[in-house]
């Protein structure tokens, strides 16, 4: 079984593969910050879906990185954890 390394090494090594993966990290580090303040606020996705009006599928495809989030939806998502968005 490869780990994570070894397969990001490996998959590298073909043509675009790093600039994509480049380029979708600021929207990853977003994700990844929101699903940690979820989990350190202890609510779950139902939860969290319920609060801000959405389905618990939603939030999971938003979290898993499988939709291209509008601004509105990641405000949502930021106010329904009690956080504040501020872009620069």
């Amino acid at each position: 079984m490869k780990t994570l390394e070894d397969f990001k090494k490996e998959a590298f090594k073909r043509p675009g593969v790093r600039k994509a993966y480049e380029e979708m990290q600021p929207e990853m580090k977003i994700i990844r910050a929101l699903i940690i303040s979820r989990n350190k606020k202890g609510m779950s996705q139902r939860k969290l879906a319920q609060k801000i009006g959405v389905t618990q599928s939603a939030l999971a495809r938003f979290e898993a990185g499988n939709i291209n989030p509008t601004l509105s939806f990641i405000k949502k998502v930021t106010s329904g954890l009690g956080l504040k968005l501020i872009v620069r």
